[in-house]
């Protein structure tokens, strides 16, 4: 028997909720932030790190912890006046983390795998923390546009 989505999520849950979550120290976290396994013990860390509601912004903070070793090497090499360096960096950075948005999803989902949680539990982890404030605004749009006539 194939198990639906939110079966899969409930027994995940489950599981998680068994273990404390427990935050990686400052080393473990930069090696986590590069894309590096996180021992077991920080599984349902990993969890809540690509579920809670700032998942997003926790995602573009490692994708800068990521290229700023690069930016500070390449502001230091590249000709020219300091304006003119700064702006090429922050050019750099900022496609960086365009491209680092743009399969935002995909990244943390193999964040997720990498924990050992099936893939596709990310999303629905999160969708389920979603679902009231969506049909709170669903229910606003059909008051506000869909009045009947």
């Amino acid at each position: 028997m194939v198990e639906s989505d939110e079966e899969l999520a409930d027994r995940v849950l489950a599981e998680a909720a068994r273990v404390p979550v427990r935050r990686p120290d400052p080393v473990r976290w930069l090696w986590y932030a590069v894309g590096g396994r996180l021992p077991a013990r920080h599984r349902s860390w990993v969890l809540h790190d690509v579920t809670c509601r700032t998942w997003a912004i926790r995602h573009l903070t490692r994708a800068v912890v990521q290229v700023s070793p690069a930016v500070v090497v390449l502001f230091l090499v590249i000709p020219g006046s300091w304006p003119t360096r700064a702006a090429a960096v922050l050019a750099g950075l900022l496609l960086g983390l365009l491209y680092s948005g743009a399969y935002m999803h995909e990244i943390v989902e193999h964040r997720a795998r990498q924990a050992g949680f099936p893939v596709g539990i990310a999303r629905v982890v999160r969708d389920r923390a979603d679902a009231g404030r969506r049909e709170a605004e669903a229910e606003r749009y059909a008051r506000t546009w869909r009045r009947p006539e």
